[in-house]
């Protein structure tokens, strides 16, 4: 009896071993595009580019954009990519690129992210191009398309000649989905270099002043300026919305010495400054 009885615990432990085993979900393959949505891929004779972001698409200003590459012959994704990106222009007279980030990988094997923003619309001659440019295994490798960046509904990038004499790119970034309270926002803010070159600029002040043009132009309480955290990166502050509709976000951008390279003050006698973002939620 006490052999039958070991035997009988022996078998349930295998069993309960073997089922345990069957339903590992360590062994199911985790999918890194969850809540992504793809935009297009860029091909090469060896690799597929497969572009995302979270709404399927690009837009003239700012995008967040994840990218994963496929071998052709493996159909296995790399983990292991040293990447870069160009944006490219096409105009009747001239080419030219925008701000953009590096691109990094950061708590994926697979996918890699960025940021690229487009400063101007495409049209119907005039058009984008991206050149994704990529190393791996010491074997460099590069593939090019056209991309589609239509323009947004309401204005979310502004490019600007400043008192400086200097060209500017201002870009807004969040909040994606303004509520009525007193929202975080970031915005990004780069310098021309020259046509293929724009560089985060440093110790600016971005003030904000929020109307709603079509309830006369009343603001709100409680905003902050935006300044940045650390040395490159984005320019945050605290913006109020107290009711829901069309608000027009006065901008004034201030150099290191507060001195004023565009934008003005809105005034009784003038009701929007000739710098501004637009939303409408």
């Amino acid at each position: 009896m006490k052999i039958l009885k070991y035997v009988a615990i022996l078998f349930l432990a295998i069993t309960s071993f073997s089922c345990s085993s069957d339903d590992d979900s360590s062994s199911i393959p985790i999918d890194e595009t969850s809540g992504l949505h793809k935009i297009q891929e860029i091909a090469n004779d060896t690799h597929i580019i497969e572009l995302f972001s979270s709404t399927g698409s690009l837009v003239q200003g700012y995008n967040h954009i994840s990218l994963r590459i496929k071998d052709k012959k493996t159909n296995n994704y790399i983990t292991d990519a040293k990447i870069s990106w160009k944006p490219l222009m096409h105009m009747a007279m001239m080419q030219h690129s925008c701000p953009k980030s590096e691109v990094e990988k950061k708590d994926k094997k697979t996918i890699y992210e960025g940021d690229i923003i487009f400063q101007m619309a495409q049209n119907e001659t005039e058009y984008w191009e991206l050149t994704i440019t990529y190393e791996i295994n010491n074997v460099s490798y590069a593939a090019t398309d056209k991309i589609s960046v239509p323009a947004p509904s309401k204005r979310t990038v502004s490019s600007f000649k400043g008192s400086d004499g200097n060209n500017y790119v201002i870009a807004y970034i969040a909040p994606l989905s303004p509520k009525v309270a007193v929202n975080d926002m970031t915005v990004g803010i780069y310098k021309m270099k020259d046509m293929m070159t724009f560089e985060a600029v440093n110790n600016f002040k971005i003030k904000i002043d929020p109307r709603m043009p079509s309830m006369g132009n009343h603001g709100s309480p409680n905003n902050t300026d935006l300044l940045q955290s650390e040395t490159n990166g984005f320019y945050k502050g605290k913006l109020s919305l107290t009711m829901t509709g069309y608000w027009k976000i006065n901008l004034q951008v201030l150099n290191a010495d507060n001195g004023v390279l565009k934008g003005e003050a809105v005034t009784a006698d003038n009701t929007s400054s000739s710098l501004y973002f637009e939303i409408e939620f």
